[in-house]
């Protein structure tokens, strides 16, 4: 009976702990987990790099004070005498515009080095300046960081100057000579520029841009290399600063041979097939010309947040050049209309009409991944769909104003996607009221749809075609454009 009595009780336990357990899930259950990624997905270096959505570009040297964009390679260092350089200016100047990676032209076409390289004597230390002793890349990396800005630097494969040039090793070893100075002389550098072209009577020459890439993963890990096809940054097919109106940022890096022309379409609109995460970067000058000429001007305002929402808000980050002049400063102006760009982007952005309304949607996938997600502002919380919803009425998402409150009122739609677990949208279209406003193919980071005309509505449904997957949404956001509105545009 003691025998009999014990199996009762251990029997009786075990249901008791069984029904805690039991008790214990039914109040705690378990979360619902991510979707799986569609691939290719970003980095961490290249998410970051995404989330930027504004760079700088500072384009300085030889040309500068030669009056030209490409130089000859034959012109006298002597010529290079900047009076008052003020690398710090540059980077107030990039801050005012809303950037937070600044990239400096170290070497350009004319093979004028802006460091000390051991490597050549065309370079500042010919120069007068600084009594032959400066080095802007020095300065303007120090200036970065006491601003709080991240640092890249452009080398030129091309070089009218060397006479290595057209020896494929000898001239592919003094380049990785450059590099490792560049990479290992001035702390952390964020992206580095490999630039395509080369004039059409340039002397041949094979650029060994595996082995280049491969070295600067070994000396800087997390990197964003910018090329024609990457490995990490392609090039956007354009210097007007404009994305395609269907912009991937995958691509099949095979297809692609860097400086070769016929390639912008590809590069433009990206591949849906694409094997490779390589997003555009926009590349455009708020002058005419990349260096300083004393006869131009900067774009007007209206002409740069044109070029923000075709960049930007197609899926890119914008990289805006601004040169300094041949004192060695950004000219007042120029800083002037760069700060008058933040200030207006901030103006547009810096509210959410959409705050404060109601969010439902087609489906959601569980706990943690809620119609709601797309309101909160964070960038780890995003709405997911049943994967059902595809293979019947489709994807939406809707967001409505309370009965209580005032319909919205907005010129500006802003859509974004959760890339880091791959870009799926491929059609969507937005309604207001049931009224459709604006649509389009792909949304990736983010798109932006700034329409002919403010509207106004209680309700704004967003509706998506996503074959590669169900569509993982992170923002959904309603702006009001005033400089729309005034006619700047």
């Amino acid at each position: 009976m003691v025998a009999g009595s014990t199996l009762l009780s251990l029997a009786a336990a075990a249901l008791a702990v069984a029904l805690l357990v039991s008790t214990s899930e039914a109040r705690h259950p378990s979360p619902t987990p991510p979707p799986l990624p569609v691939l290719p997905i970003p980095s961490a270096s290249q998410l970051k790099w995404q989330r930027r959505e504004v760079i700088m570009f500072f384009h300085f040297g030889m040309n500068t004070f030669t009056d030209s964009e490409w130089g000859t390679g034959t012109e006298d260092p002597s010529l290079f005498r900047p009076a008052a350089l003020n690398a710090t200016q540059w980077m107030d100047a990039a801050r005012a515009a809303g950037a937070s990676l600044v990239i400096l032209v170290a070497k350009h076409h004319d093979g004028f080095c802006l460091w000390p390289s051991a490597y050549t004597a065309h370079s500042v230390s010919a120069s007068p300046w600084r009594a032959g002793r400066g080095d802007v890349v020095a300065e303007f990396v120090a200036a970065a960081r006491a601003r709080g800005l991240d640092a890249g630097l452009y080398l030129s494969p091309w070089d009218r100057h060397d006479e290595r040039y057209g020896q494929e090793v000898a001239y592919n070893e003094y380049y990785e000579a450059q590099l490792h100075e560049l990479l290992t002389g001035y702390g952390s550098v964020s992206e580095i520029w490999f630039d395509g072209a080369k004039g059409k009577n340039a002397t041949n020459m094979t650029y060994h841009f595996q082995e280049w890439f491969q070295t600067v993963k070994q000396l800087q890990r997390s990197i964003n290399i910018f090329s024609d096809d990457g490995p990490d940054v392609r090039w956007v097919g354009d210097e007007k600063g404009y994305a395609g109106a269907t912009c991937w940022s995958a691509v099949n890096r095979s297809a692609i041979t860097i400086g070769e022309a016929g390639i912008e379409k590809y590069l433009n609109e990206g591949d849906p097939r694409g094997r490779d995460w390589v997003p555009p970067e926009c590349d455009v000058s708020i002058r005419t010309g990349w260096f300083w000429h004393a006869n131009e001007t900067a774009k007007p305002l209206a002409q740069l947040l044109e070029i923000y929402y075709n960049s930007v808000g197609r899926n890119c980050v914008l990289l805006l050049n601004a040169p300094p002049n041949s004192t060695g400063v950004v000219e007042d102006a120029d800083v002037a209309r760069l700060r008058e760009f933040g200030q207006a982007v901030e103006t547009i952005f810096g509210t959410d009409l959409a705050v404060g309304s109601v969010a439902r949607a087609s489906s959601e996938r569980g706990g943690g991944f809620e119609a709601c997600n797309v309101l909160d502002g964070r960038e780890d919380t995003y709405w997911a769909p049943k994967a059902e919803d595809g293979r019947r009425n489709g994807y939406w998402i809707e967001l409505r104003r309370p009965a209580a409150g005032r319909p919205f009122e907005f010129n500006v739609v802003r859509i974004q996607e959760h890339v880091a677990l791959g870009q799926r949208v491929e059609r969507h279209a937005v309604y207001v009221d049931g009224a459709p406003v604006a649509n389009g193919t792909t949304v990736g980071h983010k798109r932006l749809h700034r329409l002919p005309r403010p509207v106004a509505g209680r309700k704004v449904r967003v509706w998506f075609t996503a074959r590669r997957g169900p569509p993982l949404l992170l923002a959904v956001g309603l702006h009001h454009d005033p400089f729309a509105a005034a006619g700047a545009m």
